[in-house]
């Protein structure tokens, strides 16, 4: 943050608000301030011109001053630091602010306002600055924008003079979703301030004006009428019903007929009233009763045609603001999805009834006209902020899916619903679960060939061995049959039948280059009926093997595992018991 020496209220701490966006008139922008409309804010930067500050006004600003000044030496007991007043511009987009108090470090803020009733109710025992009023955390948001402080200590005190009366404090952290609110608040702002068209001064408030020219009915009889003014009664109370303004456009004209409709109503009445008498004093008035029939009627008559128009009119008008607003808006949602390809973005289903209840309890044209400009702000904000999320969701795919595009059909409405972050999380996970499947797949694709190059390997070696083997017979004087193979050779390379007799050493050889190409790693376990398979027909029990050397190295359920390493060597030990076998069964014979 870059720290200015201004003192508040000079020419250049003017100057310099003028240029900035404030952190005072933050909540003004958002339409959320109880003092200063948005369109007011609009206008006032847009032209120059601020309202004057009246006497009143400037004596507000004096005492609010003075209890800041009083009760900085209390909020520097709470942070333990010394606070110094300070105006700051961030370093990064044109923010400013003025802090009532700020440490050397800028770490911590100071914000002081006086205790009101509605901080009063809001500041309970245990509060944060989640708590507060939406004006006053926005105003604090911006405060840390520009300086990076870390938290904000929020009081709100009393005092009467210089003696202390109440006061109550909370802390105020960091809000990113405010944060980013009050930037693109501040960037819709500026359209709007570029977009201004002058307008006339506010009208001053309306006033309603009676219809002129309406007479009063003057009558006295005594039996006959006497006396009558009903012809020119008549005559101008005619012409002021004529003269009726029926063309309402501005407050003025709808509070005139509202109260030219109460006028007539009276007149009415009065007319009534005035029959009433005459009749009791019991004269002929059939031509004062007949005046009095036809202006009756024509008063009732204006009146409750100029009532239903002030309603219609009303109802249009309404309807004609709203309807601009949600103009305004779509126009704005065009604007950003002019760039947003595919990632086009709708405004809010509910934007005419969010419109529409803007308007609720205001009176005048005017005052809906506000509501109904601040509303607008708001959606367009919300769309900005949409936006932009949606464009840092689409950098994130584009950054992070790479050729995994097909995981992703659902791209759109990912952007749509999620934060980049939550989006980063998901294109992680899928792209890990392919990336998985894609690894098994391989390795199964992998044990595959590997399969079908031993088995070609072996048919190879078999073939060889036969090969071998017949031309060593040969050569003795024998012909072998071509098909004979050792049947442990057989069993593992899944050729045909066993065949009958002895092994030779070719045949020998052969057993041990086929056991290497069927060997498990020397890392695996294998079951005692593994190696029952592999030795097939023989067979062998966990007491033969144990009787040969080879004890059980794990257990799995009830089936006993071996060391898959040690089976070249329990093959070596079955085949020097099967090549003694003749020599003991001859010994047993001779015994």
């Amino acid at each position: 943050m870059k720290t200015l020496q201004l003192i508040q209220g000079t020419p250049e701490w003017h100057a310099h608000r003028a240029e900035h966006y404030n952190a005072s008139d933050a909540p003004a922008m958002l339409g959320c301030s109880p003092y200063t409309s948005r369109s007011q804010l609009i206008r006032r930067v847009a032209t120059g011109i601020g309202a004057e500050i009246d006497a009143a006004t400037q004596a507000r600003f004096d005492v609010g001053h003075h209890a800041e000044a009083k009760a900085r030496p209390l909020a520097e007991v709470i942070v333990g630091e010394e606070l110094y007043p300070c105006v700051g511009v961030a370093e990064a987009g044109p923010y400013s602010a003025s802090f009532d108090g700020l440490t050397v470090m800028e770490d911590v803020a100071f914000e002081h306002k006086a205790l009101n009733e509605t901080l009063r109710a809001a500041m309970f025992e245990g509060c944060t600055g989640a708590d507060l009023p939406k004006p006053y955390r926005v105003q604090m948001e911006q405060q840390l924008l520009v300086s990076g402080a870390a938290r904000v200590l929020f009081m709100a005190s009393k005092w009467e003079g210089d003696t202390f009366v109440e006061e109550r404090h909370c802390w105020y952290t960091p809000d990113p979703a405010l944060r980013a609110e009050i930037v693109a608040g501040w960037d819709q702002f500026a359209a709007d301030v570029a977009a201004y068209v002058a307008e006339p001064a506010a009208a001053p408030a309306a006033v309603a004006r009676a219809p002129e020219g309406l007479p009063a009915l003057s009558v006295v009889a005594r039996g006959l009428v006497e006396h009558s003014n009903h012809v020119e009664f008549r005559e101008k109370a005619l012409a002021a019903i004529a003269a009726v303004n029926r063309d309402l456009q501005s407050d003025d004209d709808f509070a005139s007929a509202e109260l030219t409709i109460k006028t007539f109503k009276d007149g009415e009445e009065l007319l009534e009233a005035t029959r009433a008498q005459i009749l009791g004093q019991m004269a002929d008035v059939n031509a004062v009763m007949q005046t009095i029939d036809d202006v009756s009627a024509a008063l009732r008559r204006v009146r409750l045609d100029l009532d239903k128009l002030v309603k219609a009119e009303k109802e249009s008008r309404k309807a004609e603001i709203v309807q601009a607003g949600a103009r305004s808006v779509r126009a704005h949602y065009d604007t950003i999805n002019a760039t947003m390809g595919e990632h086009r973005i709708q405004p809010p289903q509910s934007l005419m009834l969010d419109l529409g209840a803007a308007i609720k309890g205001k009176r005048t044209l005017s005052s809906m006209k506000d509501a109904v400009d601040t509303a607008a702000a708001a959606a367009k904000i919300a769309g900005s902020q949409q936006a932009e999320r949606v464009r840092a969701c689409v950098r994130v795919l584009e950054m992070e899916v790479g050729n995994y595009g097909s995981l992703f059909p659902d791209r759109i409405q990912l952007c749509t619903s999620k934060q980049p972050e939550d989006l980063r999380n998901l294109i992680a996970a899928r792209i890990g679960e392919q990336q998985q499947r894609d690894a098994e797949r391989l390795e199964k694709e992998r044990e595959r060939i590997r399969a079908e190059e031993s088995d070609e390997a072996a048919q190879q070696l078999i073939a060889q061995a036969a090969a071998d083997s017949s031309h060593g017979n040969a050569t003795a004087g024998g012909v072998p049959d071509s098909g004979e193979v050792p049947d442990r050779v057989r069993h593992m390379t899944g050729s045909g039948s066993h065949a009958q007799g002895a092994g030779t050493p070719a045949t020998d050889d052969l057993v041990t280059a086929a056991a290497a190409l069927y060997l498990p790693r020397a890392d695996e376990k294998i079951k005692l009926g593994d190696i029952n398979c592999w030795i097939a027909p023989l067979t062998v029990n966990e007491a033969g093997l144990a009787e040969l050397g080879f004890k059980p190295v794990a257990t799995l359920r009830s089936a006993k595992l071996y060391r898959s390493a040690d089976l070249p060597a329990i093959c070596d030990a079955l085949i020097r018991v099967v090549a003694a076998a003749p020599a003991r069964a001859t010994g047993q014979e001779a015994a």
